[in-house]
């Protein structure tokens, strides 16, 4: 049997100008607006499969899972251990701004084929997600730490669409967060992103999302800002919101500041203003995920379902990537061709899934806890 190849790579964002990733592709800005030539204003992009020049060396799941359980300050573990439910509420608001992790222009992770997995552990967190369907892109992704007695679960369906000099992505679906021990679940909803390629390429968060918990009946809106947005003139990567109770509507602190550097909490009531979020605490020194066990990794591992073609991008080898890019592409349309012949439709095999047209794509995890993951993220 041929022996599984898993590649794990560090992080991928920028953060003040600094790129964190594992190679450049030449030409950057000509490259990526020749992928676009041929495509009308309006476009959904979902169908669209890139270059091996252009893929991180991960694919979604991965992105998106690093959101949860790579961190240089646990964010996470904060949010359960506040005193009062005002604190924890902070705190959590803090946590939802960190998942917001600043990309790199030019670069997306792979699309995430149907059934890939991801499941990694750090400390007593243990995050495993699925993707649970392909046309459309559907991800969920469900997280336990029996420590700390919290959960996390999100069922995310991006849809990019084009729009000549820019691409933006509707983030569809919400994430929810379980604080256990104080029988508190906090719905949170997601910012765009908006992916500019002139006259300055950029890629940034923007619009206005929401975090309430309906057991204290608190609530936060954020709105996340954009430079040059629609003609406006803006401030980038800025962050402006309010906390408040949704019973009188009273505001009871604002927010202000930048999700790339520091974000600040002024108490309304007595003035007083402090940092509760730092970027660079949360996202400088991260560590790459290793590999604890290797027989205890799944063939539907994404690190194992990408990894000749992400050894091929790091080796500088376009023509290996590209080939094994395409094979994993053509052997997810002959596993589609099959299952339609046979009648199957596919199930996942770690949610149950529910789709309608008012409230779009949920999840539910099968079992109650994510076991320990074989992939661990070192501290």
């Amino acid at each position: 049997m041929e022996e599984k190849k898993i590649v794990l790579t560090k992080p991928y964002f920028s953060l003040d100008g600094d790129s964190c990733g594992d190679h450049k592709a030449p030409n950057l800005i000509q490259r990526v607006l020749s992928l676009f030539k041929n495509v009308r204003p309006g476009s959904d992009l979902t169908k669209m499969q890139l270059p091996a020049h252009f893929n991180a060396t991960k694919s979604f799941l991965q992105y998106f899972g690093e959101s949860i359980y790579c961190v240089g300050s646990d964010m996470l573990g904060k949010c359960n251990s506040g005193e009062s439910p005002l604190e924890r509420f902070i705190a959590v608001v803090a946590w939802s701004i960190s998942t917001m992790r600043p990309m790199i222009f030019g670069f997306a992770p792979y699309n995430s084929i149907l059934g890939e997995t991801h499941h990694v552990s750090r400390g007593s967190l243990n995050v495993l997600l699925e993707q649970i369907s392909h046309h459309p892109p559907v991800t969920a992704l469900y997280a336990t730490d029996e420590k700390d007695n919290l959960e996390v679960l999100c069922c995310l369906h991006p849809t990019p669409k084009f729009y000549g000099t820019s691409v933006e992505v509707v983030m569809h679906g919400k994430r929810k967060l379980k604080l256990l021990n104080h029988g508190e679940t906090y719905t949170l909803s997601s910012p765009k992103i908006w992916v500019k390629f002139l006259p300055v390429p950029a890629i940034e968060w923007i619009g206005t999302c929401g975090i309430r918990c309906p057991e204290t009946g608190l609530e936060a809106e954020l709105t996340y800002g954009g430079k040059s947005f629609l003609g406006l003139r803006g401030n980038a990567r800025s962050i402006k919101g309010k906390i408040f109770d949704s019973s009188s509507l009273k505001p009871l602190y604002e927010i202000g500041g930048h999700w790339d550097r520091t974000i600040t909490l002024k108490d309304l009531d007595s003035g007083e203003t402090r940092v509760i979020y730092n970027a660079k605490e949360v996202l400088c020194g991260l560590k790459t995920p290793i590999v604890k066990d290797p027989k205890g990794v799944l063939p539907s591992e994404a690190a194992v379902v990408w990894g000749e073609v992400s050894q091929g991008i790091l080796s500088g080898e376009w023509g290996k990537a590209t080939e094994a890019k395409k094979t994993v592409e053509e052997r997810q349309r002959e596993l589609l061709r099959e299952r339609k012949s046979r009648g199957e439709t596919w199930i996942p095999k770690h949610f149950i899934v529910s789709y309608n047209k008012e409230d779009g794509w949920d999840c539910s995890p099968k079992e109650k806890i994510v076991p320990p993951a074989s992939i661990v993220v070192p501290f």
